[in-house]
């Protein structure tokens, strides 16, 4: 029997003997894909020629995307090179944008050059740790503190189950909360080149089951948002979540004169009044002009998952004069949420942009690619922070925009 064509497979779906999600079952990812499109073109009168015309391989994306049709190409653009001392990151670098905001990569490029110019940025991980917090039902006050007394004394029991379901992950912590009849445990891993949300989840489930056989509390959720993953959240902004990181530069008076067209000075009370001050009333977890804007070009470009962006905007960037004029700015991202295998790092051209970094697959020791990535990832928000104080310093932020056409 021949392998049915697009046209009978299409013929099908219309009379609804196949369903569109059980296409992969009949054909090949390629085939079921170009189905799909077909099908969704007719449907909504959308041309999607170009949603087809992608350099991977459909069989490929299986893991990171259900029911594909096509691909979405981002243009990827660069910044750099720029010089880093980082625990894990070192060297002079080109850093991987994938961006459709125009002169956001020249902007962080230009704050790149100025770093250069200042001899380099440091940047270190400070702190590390993904995060899964499932909510228990207990009957009262009572038993929640008894739960969380035995959660204390049984951390090593609840080490070895969940640390039975993965290779990598390792259980650094369980911190409990009490509100009411809800007691929540916030277990924190270190995973890791990985991201690794599914790997704690796996991990947090099996030491649950240990916690009902052993307790008479009843979970009710393996994730009770105290996580707090996709969502702002102050207990990431304070705790941290993924990698916490910081990256700074000192920079000369001359060099921010010459260069930047504006004073230390300047660019702290800037940095003060805007980031600071009108940050604290508005109410924002992220005390930074716009460093979602280097993480999302970041995540884009190197397989990350986009969503957590949210979390990587919890960043708090200082800026002051120092004792002999210069500028010292410094960027602190809270909960960095990056890996350097699994997900989307596994696709061609995300793989190439981790390529780029010289950060793709595990590193040595385990967790060092990812250390890398983050560190990274902080010299691109530190010098966005920077070029960006610098051009409202300058009252050259409308002009900017204008002369580059956005």
């Amino acid at each position: 029997m021949t392998d049915p064509t697009v046209e009978d497979l299409l013929e099908r779906v219309r009379e609804g003997d196949v369903r569109l999600h059980e296409l992969d079952d009949h054909v090949d990812a390629e085939t079921a894909a170009t189905v799909r499109r077909r099908m969704v073109a007719d449907r909504s009168g959308a041309d999607l020629d170009v949603v087809g015309e992608y350099a991977f391989d459909a069989a490929d994306a299986d893991p990171n995307i259900d029911n594909m049709i096509g691909g979405v190409q981002v243009p990827l653009g660069v910044a750099g090179p720029v010089a880093v001392d980082g625990g894990a990151f070192e060297g002079d670098r080109f850093l991987p944008m994938a961006t459709t905001e125009g002169a956001l990569v020249a902007s962080v490029n230009r704050g790149c050059s100025v770093v250069d110019a200042a001899g380099g940025a440091t940047a270190r991980v400070t702190k590390r740790g993904m995060t899964r917090a499932p909510v228990f039902r207990v009957a009262d006050v009572a038993e929640a503190e008894a739960l969380v007394e035995w959660v204390r004394d049984n951390e090593p029991a609840l080490r070895e189950a969940a640390e039975s379901t993965t290779s990598h992950g390792e259980l650094l912590d369980v911190t409990p909360y009490v509100v009411g009849n809800n007691v929540y445990l916030r277990f924190r891993f270190d995973t890791k080149d990985a991201m690794g949300m599914n790997m704690v989840t796996i991990a947090t489930g099996e030491a649950c089951d240990v916690l009902e056989a052993e307790t008479d509390a009843e979970l009710v959720a393996l994730s009770g948002n105290l996580c707090s993953d996709k969502k702002p959240a102050a207990v990431n902004a304070v705790e941290g979540r993924g990698r916490s990181v910081t990256a700074d530069v000192e920079i000369p008076r001359e060099v921010v004169e010459a260069r930047l067209h504006t004073t230390p000075e300047a660019i702290a009370e800037i940095n003060t009044r805007k980031n600071h001050v009108g940050s604290a009333k508005a109410g924002s977890l992220g005390f930074n002009a716009h460093v979602a804007n280097a993480v999302a070009a970041m995540f884009l470009a190197t397989g990350q998952d986009a969503a957590q962006v949210v979390e990587g905007s919890n960043a708090i960037t200082t800026a002051e004069a120092t004792a002999d004029g210069d500028l010292y700015v410094s960027v602190s991202i809270a909960s960095l949420e990056v890996g350097t295998v699994g997900g989307g790092t596994k696709l061609p051209t995300q793989a190439a942009g981790l390529d780029v970094l010289g950060v793709r697959g595990g590193g040595d020791p385990a967790g060092s690619n990812a250390d890398a990535l983050a560190e990274a990832i902080a010299v691109g928000a530190l010098a966005g922070e920077l070029s960006l104080l610098a051009a409202l310093g300058s009252r050259h932020l409308a002009s900017a925009h204008a002369d580059l056409g956005r």
